[in-house]
């Protein structure tokens, strides 16, 4: 066996310094391990024993032939080349010498045979790679048993570098496939009576008084498959004390009985019982605070009990170590805050300052400057896509800026007042989206550089299931894949505007000149793009719905677009398509181009300000007279967003709907009296008034009465996590946010619905 590198490596051996070698979670069981903590004994097989595994096999020639010319945009090839690599893969020899030393490890950790259980885990490589957790599925197996099963799951393993996400988005970003190792940590299995996880820091609340403690009866599959609902302990850390019981009924668990891993019926006895003693909460507790204490860092901790001992099974970050707040305190220390206003999009970022007045003037802005104006409009979105910041004089919370940012995942602070006048084209700024402060001047290179996307998806817990669905708010097509590969249910709200944008010629001179079917084309490429990434999940197509302001800026949109004093509550939503039926014919074309042609049925429909009755039922005419009708697979939905929907809603609905959307960013507008773009009284647009809270649950318990779906797509349930709770207490069907919040947006809504299902178990018992 070539030397070099070591192939197989006991836990006991490796620490954080060899991640390169053994992956994140190999490197944590070894600190764990070495650091005195409870872990059940394992070995890992190293990156270099896959690279071996490769050349003995001469497989990279191989490999690379498959992967050549394929279109990754090509779901049926690519899965076809994906199947293809991780056949031979799995079909590889593995060297003797190298089957030798996995096999004595293996016996070894079983005391001198084979047939110790284990779990068997994966964790890829990539010492160059932004985002290692794209690059394979990265699962466990549970209870792998004897060293044929070993050899096969390891092969498994290395098979799953070559997903097919994992294909394309090494592709997408230009990465080669080689520079991709994996590690295979193997585990000796724990038979818990009692297993779980632990968070050091409350996921949802982020109290770093507190930590969670999650727990089920039986093996600790239950735990990661989310086959049942788990106790859930609040404790505080100073004390140990418990301070809040989420107890829950289990009448199943998993069990190891002759050798075998079987779902048994808990006793009776045991089902409403808590799992945890309070010494044993206050000892899982302790040991939680200890490890988080040795890695400086807020840590998700899988653990098991057997026979009265706790065991931890492994540990990682709650979330990336953020670049963003190292850089943060950097910038704080040692630059002069010159400008203050709302912070939008979180990140930091810095660049060259370019200001400009108007979308004309787009073509100035070059890759990495920091985009000062005004106030940002749908026609800004090509030089938005490729600037380091965004700094606006106007605009809230919920303005196009900011709502635009945090899609794209750039820093952006909005409501300045001045900083068109305050900051000057040239100077050079650094921008913290988080806070909302804007300093003088840059770090050094080496303490900070120009972060095009600088927002991180918190790493709460990406396997969440829960019965409400959470969809995503996005409108890039670019990034569509991208989220599509995430816990997420499908699109809430696809908005027109990038696409609309990236044509950047108003339809009705498109019209005129003839080229009608090449806006039709380029709307249904958008589209198509979207609905090849989700499916089968539901893409909810908001139709357009510009203002005459944005619509003017649109190459040609001053012949035909009047000036409004409030274009907010002017000419637009489905009002304009029944005056103006020709633009909104390109749209359902290319609606009809995608589902027909493209054979592409989750996509849906969804009309915006819809002021009357009247108004839903002739547009409901326009777009069946294309041969689009209500059916399984195509839903009608209408947005809830002025006042006259909450009060007429049901018989907006017995106008016939499947389902409808709230878009707060305008229904708290138009309740409250509120300009949504004006920092003045931005203190005053507020999701949670209790107002906004009637209407929010009345839509709710009419819908439910009606029987349609509601849902929540404005910007309020990623701004307020708490109005998002109270939604779910009300029973709405989805909530639809920002791609920043999908991950924290999941673990609210989970945490919910387990005290909405104590609440209702209460009820029942007390009937």
């Amino acid at each position: 066996m070539p030397t070099g590198k070591p192939y197989v490596v006991w836990f006991k051996d490796v620490d954080q310094d060899d991640v390169s070698l053994i992956g994140e979670k190999g490197a944590n069981l070894g600190e764990t391990t070495q650091a005195g903590f409870p872990v059940p004994n394992g070995f890992i097989v190293t990156a270099q024993a896959y690279f071996y595994v490769l050349d003995h096999n001469q497989l990279r020639p191989k490999i690379t032939s498959i992967l050549k010319s394929i279109d990754v945009l090509d779901t049926v090839k690519l899965r076809a080349a994906s199947r293809k690599v991780k056949n031979i893969i799995k079909r590889a020899e593995i060297p003797p010498e190298l089957a030798d030393e996995i096999i004595k490890h293996y016996r070894r950790l079983g005391k001198g045979h084979s047939e110790s259980l284990v779990a068997i885990r994966s964790q890829a490589t990539a010492e160059d790679l932004p985002d290692p957790s794209f690059v394979g599925r990265q699962e466990t197996v549970f209870n792998v048993k004897g060293t044929a099963n070993v050899i096969d799951s390891i092969r498994d393993a290395w098979a799953s570098l070559f997903e097919p996400r994992a294909i394309f988005y090494r592709e997408r970003k230009g990465f080669d496939h080689f520079n991709v190792g994996i590690a295979v940590p193997i585990q000796k299995m724990v038979q818990s009576q009692v297993s779980g996880v632990m968070f050091t820091v409350d996921p949802v609340t982020e109290d770093k008084s507190t930590l969670i403690i999650e727990a089920v009866w039986g093996l600790s599959e239950m735990i990661a498959q989310k086959t049942v609902t788990p106790d859930r302990y609040t404790v505080e850390k100073k004390t140990g004390k418990t301070l809040k019981k989420f107890i829950t009924e289990q009448k199943v668990q998993h069990a190891r009985i002759g050798g075998k891993k079987i779902r048994v019926t808990v006793p009776k006895s045991k089902q409403k019982k808590p799992k945890l003693t309070k010494k044993q909460i206050k000892e899982i507790a302790k040991l939680g605070d200890k490890i988080q204490q040795h890695y400086f860092f807020p840590q998700q901790i899988e653990w098991a009990m057997e026979k009265g001992k706790i065991h931890i099974l492994q540990t990682r970050p709650m979330e990336r170590k953020s670049k963003t707040q190292k850089l943060g305190r950097a910038v704080a220390k040692s630059l002069r805050t010159i400008l203050k206003g709302d912070p939008a999009s979180p990140g930091i970022s810095s660049g060259k300052v370019r200001i400009i007045h108007s979308a004309r003037e787009i073509g100035k802005i070059k890759k990495g400057d920091v985009l000062v104006t005004t106030m940002t409009t749908p026609n800004f979105v090509p030089a938005m896509r490729k600037v380091a910041a965004i700094v606006t004089d106007k605009g809230g919370q919920t303005s196009h800026a900011a709502i635009i940012s945090r899609e794209l995942g750039i820093s952006c602070v909005v409501g300045t007042s001045r900083a068109t006048k305050k900051l000057k084209t040239g100077q050079m700024i650094t921008v913290n989206g988080k806070t909302g402060e804007i300093f003088d001047g840059t770090l050094p290179p080496t303490k900070i550089k120009t972060m095009t996307k600088t927002t991180e998806p918190q790493k709460i817990e990406t396997t969440r299931r829960t019965a409400t669905r959470i969809y995503v708010n996005l409108g890039e097509p670019d990034l569509a894949r991208e989220v599509a590969a995430r816990n997420v249910d499908g699109v809430g709200l696809l908005r027109a505007e990038f696409m609309i944008a990236q044509i950047g010629i108003h339809p009705k001179k498109m019209i005129r000149d003839g080229k009608k079917m090449r806006f039709v084309s380029k709307l249904a490429d958008g589209l198509e793009t979207f609905c090849r990434a989700f499916n089968p999940r539901p893409i909810i197509y908001r139709t357009t719905d510009f203002k005459t302001n944005e619509y003017r800026n649109l190459t040609g949109g001053k012949a035909y677009e009047p000036e409004e004093e409030n274009p907010s509550i002017g000419y637009r939503g489905a009002f304009r398509y029944i005056a103006d039926e020709a633009v909104f014919d390109l749209e359902l074309m290319a609606i009809k181009k995608v589902r027909n042609k493209a054979g592409l049925k989750n996509l849906w429909l969804m009309i915006p300000f819809v002021r009357t009755v009247k108004e839903l039922i002739a547009v409901k005419r326009i777009v069946a007279s294309h041969g689009l009708t209500r059916s399984p697979s195509f839903k009608f939905w209408m947005m809830v967003e002025i006042p006259s929907n909450v009060i007429l809603l049901e018989e907006f609905i017995d106008a016939g709907i499947d389902g409808v959307s709230v878009g707060t960013n305008d229904l708290i507008m138009l309740l409250l009296g509120v300009d949504r773009d004006n920092e003045e009284v931005a203190p005053l647009f507020d999701g949670r008034n209790p107002a906004v809270l009637w209407a929010l649950e009345r839509i709710i318990r009419i819908a439910h009465e009606k029987g349609v779906t509601s849902s929540v797509c404005g910007q309020a349930p990623s701004i307020y996590p708490d109005l998002t709770e109270k939604l779910v207490a009300w029973g709405i069907t989805s909530v639809s946010v920002s791609p920043d919040m999908i991950e924290q947006t999941r673990e609210i809504v989970y945490q919910a619905e387990l005290h909405r299902t104590k609440e209702t178990q209460g009820k029942t018992w007390q009937k």
